[in-house]
């Protein structure tokens, strides 16, 4: 009986650490999250040749600022959480380029903005992830667009030159999971050759947007995680 209990355990503790490894290698070698956005991605995309040609307006000047502006080839967003697979610490993040809006610049200030994001085509490097973040997590099929509109201006100061970098503060209405509220973050605003490249993050708690917990089975995640964006402009 002793000698059968002892294999018992030798089994145990063999599982127990074959669990632990393949947690250990999916958490530090397999998943594969994405960099944060950040200025360098804004200024390679706004380098990105354009179908159809460039713009024409003049870096630099209120003329090249002023009017219409609409979301490009190259905007991006994303979404990030920290997450724990049996104890070992990763990051999951998925995104989509389906993204569309517009903003309006009148002077020094941004008057009116929106964009709209496609909430059914977010993907990551793991189908499982997708399935989850679809179905369970943000009830696509429900909820297949999530919104960020302008509810107050955004002041600039100045026009700024071509190649430079403004940061300012942005108040909008965010939807999400059919959820609405007020939020405020910082935007990084980049002109050059005649377009307009925005990076930035907006803070989530789950609850706040009704969004079950995304933990899973063996997988813990934080209560929040961070949407980000790197939306490109030309002149709608």
């Amino acid at each position: 009986m002793l000698k059968h209990w002892k294999k018992f355990v030798v089994v145990l503790v063999s599982l127990v650490v074959l669990v632990l490894a393949a947690s250990f290698i999916y958490a530090k070698v397999i998943n594969k999250a994405d960099d944060e956005f950040d200025s360098n991605d804004v200024k390679d995309r706004l380098t990105t040749t354009i179908a159809g040609g460039t713009t024409d307006a003049t870096p630099g000047s209120t003329d090249g600022v002023d009017g219409a502006w609409a979301i490009s080839e190259g905007s991006e967003v994303g979404y990030r959480v920290d997450e724990s697979i049996n104890g070992f610490n990763t990051t999951a993040n998925g995104r989509t380029t389906e993204v569309i809006g517009n903003f309006n610049v009148e002077g020094t200030r941004v008057t009116a903005g929106e964009f709209t994001v496609d909430m059914t085509t977010f993907s990551s490097d793991e189908s499982r992830r997708d399935n989850q973040f679809k179905k369970r997590i943000m009830e696509v099929t429900e909820f297949p667009t999530a919104t960020m509109v302008l509810t107050a201006p955004i002041e600039f100061g100045e026009v700024p030159a071509d190649g430079t970098t403004i940061t300012a503060t942005t108040t909008g209405d965010l939807t999400l999971h059919g959820v609405t509220r007020s939020v405020t973050f910082d935007v990084e605003a980049t002109i050059q050759s005649g377009r307009v490249g925005v990076l930035g993050q907006i803070p989530i708690v789950f609850a706040d947007y009704d969004i079950p917990n995304p933990s899973f089975a063996s997988v813990t995640t934080e209560d929040n995680g961070l949407l980000e964006f790197v939306l490109i402009f030309d002149r709608a």
